[in-house]
């Protein structure tokens, strides 16, 4: 995976893929990392650019690239994925970026957490949001839309900006190139990647719910926990593991060994199981967990197959089981559209 050969989804805005055939490790080197992009990516000059923090705080500051890098640091693992992965795969087809299984990385992010910032800015009694705006800025293809360019915004609840989010300059200890969010990017862990900013030059609390067009129009999704259904914003990422090898279509040879393998994450929990089928889900069989569990951080996985000694095909399937008891679904939610894509996905093949 070091050559960095990534797949173009499109040119305009940059949205490159990982070929994840070529996973080979727990973390993704920088170049191999897949880029996803709203606008064009802006230029910034890191001695001009400025991260302003206001609202609903009794002290509202900014800060300089030189003056944060100075402030206590911490580095965390957190695996990122595009909250429109494996949109490929999705029957009727959508619009949409079209993510096969690449749209996913694993990297140690080094910066200084949010906490910090929002406690020297001291957010008012009736605080509930912390919006993240980036220097990205455009008109939106999408409709209903609003006129003109917009930048592009999320928000968090403060309890989670206080937990755990990161505002990261580097990326496997190499500083953000400019495709990754230089100078400032958030990393939002165990939440899809939309919410990880990139760019950041804004940090706005505010007393009321946000509705942007990022939060309230796209990146949406049906929640039913309530008496009616009503559009939620994205949020934590659903537990799944994907097939690295064998790709879809792949010949393996009759009576060898064969190594399945790929990579299982859910947010907010750790993966306690991966099981594979042989034969389209009829009967499962326990994967093999390698390296630690780590909260928000992808689980590598594998499978050593005996291939029958019989020429034939086979569609072989992964499953997920979380700490919560989290089980990766069967089905497809219609309520999701055409995000949070979790169900199976088979992948056939043929011995020969």
């Amino acid at each position: 995976m070091s050559n960095g050969g990534l797949i173009v989804r499109e040119e305009e805005p940059l949205n490159l893929e990982m070929p994840f055939s070529s996973l080979d490790g727990f973390i993704t080197p920088n170049e191999s990392f897949y880029v996803r992009c709203h606008f064009p990516v802006p230029e910034i000059s890191a001695k001009d650019w400025r991260l302003i923090i206001e609202g609903e705080v009794e002290a509202p500051f900014e800060l300089s690239y030189e003056e944060l890098r100075r402030m206590e640091s911490r580095t965390i693992a957190a695996t990122l994925e595009c909250a429109g992965n494996n949109r490929i795969f999705l029957e009727p087809k959508v619009k949409g970026v079209q993510w096969e299984l690449g749209a996913v990385g694993n990297a140690k992010w080094t910066g200084v957490p949010l906490a910090a910032l929002l406690e020297r800015a001291n957010p008012k009694a009736g605080a509930i949001e912390v919006i993240l705006e980036g220097a990205d800025e455009g008109e939106v293809d999408k409709t209903p839309k609003p006129s003109g360019k917009i930048s592009f915004c999320r928000s968090l609840p403060l309890s989670k900006a206080r937990e755990d989010v990161l505002l990261a300059y580097d990326m496997n200890g190499e500083k953000l190139s400019a495709t990754h969010g230089f100078p400032l990017r958030a990393i939002v862990p165990g939440w899809y990647a939309m919410a990880s900013v990139k760019w950041l030059r804004r940090i706005i609390v505010t007393d009321k719910p946000f509705n942007g067009f990022y939060q309230s129009l796209d990146y949406t999704y049906w929640d039913r926990s309530g008496a009616l259904p009503t559009l939620a914003p994205l949020a934590q990422q659903q537990v799944k593991a994907e097939i690295a090898r064998p790709e879809q279509g792949e010949e393996i040879p009759t009576n060898s060994n064969y190594r399945i393998h790929g990579a299982a994450w859910s947010g907010g929990a750790v993966i306690e199981k991966v099981e594979i089928s042989l034969d389209s889900g009829r009967s499962w069989n326990a994967a093999t967990l390698l390296g630690d569990a780590i909260q928000n951080a992808w689980r590598l996985w594998e499978y050593e197959w005996p291939t029958p000694a019989k020429p034939g095909r086979h569609i072989i399937v992964a499953r997920a089981t979380d700490s919560r008891g989290d089980v990766q679904p069967t089905e497809r939610s219609g309520d999701r559209g055409t995000y949070m894509i979790n169900h199976l996905l088979p992948v056939e093949i043929e011995v020969r």
